[in-house]
């Protein structure tokens, strides 16, 4: 029972990085079409769209945030180890749940402080491009920080059952 459990799980956490690597995807490839479209109408027909450059910015932060919740998944953000490597195994444990914990907490204050900057742009109205509101375009940045620290919530909880578990000999 519990491998079918664990089986269920493990395919919808895989189908969740599927959906993800496949907007990551899409939206490259619709970053790098509107880049090359503007290029070439502004060299042949000394003209463009006129929302393809804003679009275009808005791309690479969509991008950025969903790179960022794509590598956290695997837990390889980035980071300095100079320290951590010449430490024991008990400590060094010790500090990745250390980090993790601290990792989450500065997401979730991203999250926060980002949400409530969102909302704000919505109560302005501004737009962003093409009657597009801006607030659409930035509620990627809660979002993102949000699945970042519940990732890093799960980091250290993994992190903590490992510490307690007992060695088999």
């Amino acid at each position: 029972m519990t491998s079918k459990r664990k089986s269920f799980s493990q395919n919808i956490v895989k189908l969740l990085q599927t959906i993800e690597d496949g907007i990551l995807i899409g939206l490259l490839l619709l970053m790098i079409f509107v880049a090359v479209l503007q290029i070439f109408l502004r060299n042949l027909f000394d003209s463009g769209i006129l929302w393809g450059d804003p679009l275009v910015r808005t791309l690479v932060l969509w991008i950025g945030l969903i790179g960022a919740m794509v590598a956290s998944r695997n837990n390889h953000h980035i980071s300095i180890d100079v320290i951590s490597r010449y430490l024991p195994d008990n400590i060094k444990k010790l500090t990745d749940i250390i980090i993790s914990i601290f990792t989450s907490l500065v997401c979730a204050v991203m999250a926060y402080y980002s949400l409530v900057f969102v909302v704000m742009e919505k109560n302005d109205g501004a737009l962003s491009f093409a009657a597009v509101p801006a607030w659409i375009c930035e509620s990627i940045i809660p979002v993102s920080f949000a699945i970042i620290s519940f990732r890093y919530i799960l980091f250290s909880l993994t992190s903590i059952t490992k510490l307690f578990k007992p060695i088999p000999r």
